[in-house]
């Protein structure tokens, strides 16, 4: 993939269609497109959990998926291409042992919140849970590889499991949700 950056406003996109990487032309609102925009949000979100005081390893973790999430929407982008692996999805399955390891049991439901980062985080989370729905959307109405669905399904575990360290990071512990709460 060359350099395709020359200009931005380019205009081509006033009657709302967008141009794929592989030169076709599609609705703004097309699945593909959704499910491109949610990754792109996500990306964003975590850019924005990447301000806040972290671990500096998580720091390094989460860039690493930054950089996983830009190949993502390059997949999405360009119908038929692969970018994502069963690699990639495997090192976030060892990012998932590893931050699991010194948690304890969940008893409770967790409510999103606690320390800014870990409140971010949730908010990753989401993010990434609405991205996954767009991807599978995508799949039941054309072929798509199965890596990019299962990476924001683990991305997405691994996000609840980063506000917990997050939030023990900042000295906290979970927000439990109380079902016995008087309302």
């Amino acid at each position: 993939m060359g350099n395709r950056l020359s200009k931005i406003a380019t205009r081509t996109g006033d009657a709302g269609t967008t141009g794929l990487g592989d030169g076709s032309r599609v609705d703004k609102d097309a699945l593909r497109v959704h499910a491109m925009g949610d990754v792109d949000e996500l990306n964003s979100q975590i850019g924005v959990l990447l301000c806040e005081d972290l671990p500096q390893a998580m720091r390094e973790e989460l860039i690493s998926i930054q950089h996983d999430l830009f190949d993502l929407g390059g997949e999405l982008c360009i119908p038929g291409f692969q970018l994502i692996t069963d690699a990639q999805v495997s090192r976030l399955d060892g990012l998932l042992e590893k931050y699991n390891a010194d948690l304890p049991p969940l008893k409770d439901f967790i409510l999103p919140g606690g320390s800014r980062a870990a409140a971010i985080a949730h908010v990753c989370r989401t993010v990434c849970r609405r991205a996954e729905r767009a991807i599978v959307s995508v799949g039941k109405a054309e072929a798509l590889n199965d890596a990019p669905r299962q990476y924001m399904n683990r991305l997405s575990d691994l996000l609840f499991v980063l506000s917990r360290v997050l939030n023990r990071y900042a000295g906290g512990q979970d927000v439990l949700w109380q079902k016995e709460r008087v309302r």
